[in-house]
């Protein structure tokens, strides 16, 4: 698969564009933020000494893989992050987002997500996944916005935080194959199940 190494993305609104050691406060502020955190796996960052360990273990190291598409989210007027847009280099091709709760609302994860998927299929990746807590029903909207299916849902006791999270699981082909569906959730966890309404 190419990797072009998280070039710059421009889009109508945002600049896309690598996490730097330097943004460990814009980083910070995403990440310490209650809301922001509360559907995410981790605890809510403390100090800025966490943030920066969390940014360089996640979003500085890039190889020829699927960490290529570690994107900060950046409004065009001061290229400040405000999020963030990835692809997991598991084999599910997880694609994850995180926004600021003053941008809320505004197509911002919408606009970014788009375009960093535009890079994902130019790449030559077959698919990828979402996962969101079927509390967090807007991060759906956001899959569906996408073209995302949604395929099936399932029970994780949800680690570091230890608690039981419904999944709802969405997937885009990239490759024609419709029919495909990434299958390791469905498998690995014995509560799972589909639902009719959604």
């Amino acid at each position: 698969m190419v990797n072009e190494n998280s070039p710059v993305i421009e889009t109508h609104r945002l600049i896309l564009r690598k996490f730097t050691p330097e943004d460990v406060n814009d980083f910070f502020e995403i990440m310490s933020d209650k809301e922001v955190n509360v559907f995410l796996p981790w605890f809510p960052l403390s100090t800025t000494e966490e943030a920066l360990t969390f940014l360089t273990d996640r979003f500085l190291t890039y190889d020829s893989k699927s960490s290529a598409y570690r994107y900060a989210i950046c409004l065009k007027e001061d290229n400040k992050p405000i999020g963030y847009v990835c692809l997991s280099e598991s084999e599910s091709h997880d694609f994850g987002y995180g926004l600021k709760k003053e941008f809320w609302h505004r197509g911002i994860v919408t606009e970014a997500a788009k375009a960093v998927m535009k890079k994902i299929i130019d790449a030559g990746y077959p698919y990828i996944t979402a996962t969101h807590d079927v509390n967090n029903p807007r991060s759906g909207e956001v899959m569906k916005k996408l073209g995302m299916v949604y395929k099936y849902s399932y029970v994780e006791q949800w680690q570091p935080k230890n608690i039981p999270v419904t999944f709802r699981m969405y997937q885009l082909n990239f490759d024609g194959k419709d029919e495909r569906t990434y299958i390791e959730y469905w498998d690995k966890y014995t509560d799972h199940f589909v639902e009719q309404k959604l």
